[in-house]
């Protein structure tokens, strides 16, 4: 028998487990998804499951059951069928790459997200902002892992760059490959109980973290690209495991884009914590930070003590949000057009039959 609470399993959950409970349904935890199956672990063991014609029709893709999930299922002979999706407590997501501004779930019930950049090729700052951004927004911990340490003159140069950014999330300096910081990380980090996501590019050694602390081969270790200095994919899905100690982690595919899907009643500025503190000075409570007198922000650009890229980050994440916000808005404004226009149909069919 396999212990739900060390998976994850709270009273949240149970909660909202109660009414399918009475329906002779199990609860379980999405570990693994490959094509249609989902692997399961459940009170009784590993369970592959496929959804049910009614949720696989009947949800939008980001309703769909990820890895992280808890699910009610009906078990058939080791096989199982996934009915529904327990309420979340949290979902890690991001816009969709290119045009589109549709919202990509990306694991979820997650207690803290560890954004690994590699400090041979991948260091950049303004990125790791984006990922603070949006991982706070989806009420997640954020954790900076810098990781190939021992590739570089000066580590605490490039920590020091991060913890300027003004963010208090630790920001952690170790070597995959050379075991400097991997164990003091996993003993301060990794708690029993708790789910960790790592999040990335790729060929920043995600994998190779994953396969440090599990001590075999999970995935297959990535490498960076002599031709261009991007990362090669390796991890190809998002697996859920249990390490030795009891905390569980979740690998995903390297990621070149992360696209902000902020709330539309959120302006965002608590998420930026270097123009937030210069705001409390400007002269207008309704200040854009762009163009106004008086504005505290720009004039900080402009004497340099707010840094320019910083502020560039901010505005090119402000207009995403903006374009992302304007986008959620129409779609929901057509779909509720397309409902009163269905509702119409069914009543003119109703008048017309005989």
């Amino acid at each position: 028998m396999t212990s739900l609470t060390s998976y994850g399993w709270n009273p949240h959950f149970e909660q909202h487990f109660h009414t399918f409970q009475s329906q002779g349904l199990e609860p379980g935890r999405v570990t693994a998804i490959e094509g249609f199956r989902h692997r399961l672990v459940s009170a009784s063991g590993q369970v592959d499951a496929l959804l049910s014609g009614a949720l696989m029709n009947g949800a939008n893709h980001w309703e769909l059951p990820k890895v992280g999930d808890w699910v009610a299922f009906k078990n058939y002979d080791n096989e199982g069928i996934i009915i529904s999706v327990l309420p979340r407590a949290n979902e890690l997501s991001r816009k969709m790459p290119g045009r589109t501004t549709e919202k990509q779930v990306i694991a979820t019930n997650i207690d803290t997200a560890f954004i690994v950049q590699g400090l041979d090729r991948d260091f950049n700052p303004m990125r790791l902002q984006r990922y603070i951004v949006q991982i706070m927004q989806c009420n997640i911990r954020p954790v900076v892992l810098l990781n190939k340490q021992d590739l570089v003159a000066d580590p605490e140069y490039y920590r020091q760059q991060v913890t300027a950014l003004g963010y208090e999330c630790p920001v952690l300096l170790l070597s995959a490959t050379g075991r400097e910081g991997l164990q003091q990380w996993a003993n301060e980090q990794l708690l029993p109980g708790q789910t960790y996501v790592l999040i990335g590019s790729s060929g920043v050694g995600k994998s190779t973290l994953v396969n440090a602390l599990l001590g075999y081969r999970l995935q297959e270790e990535g490498s960076v690209s002599d031709f261009n200095h991007k990362g090669r994919h390796t991890t190809v899905s998002r697996n859920l495991v249990m390490l030795p100690s009891g905390a569980m982690l979740i690998d995903s595919p390297g990621m070149r884009e992360f696209g902000v899907t902020l709330d539309a009643d959120d302006q965002g500025m608590h998420y930026h914590p270097l123009l937030a503190a210069l705001a409390a000075d400007c002269r207008f409570h309704d200040c854009t930070h762009l163009h106004e007198p008086g504005c505290a922000i720009t004039a900080a650009v402009q004497s340099g003590e707010l840094p320019r890229e910083v502020y560039d980050s901010y505005l090119k994440i402000s207009r995403e949000q903006a374009h992302y916000q304007g986008d959620s808005i129409e779609k929901k404004r057509a779909e509720r057009q397309f409902g009163k226009m269905a509702k119409q149909v069914v009543q003119y069919r109703k008048q017309r039959k005989y």
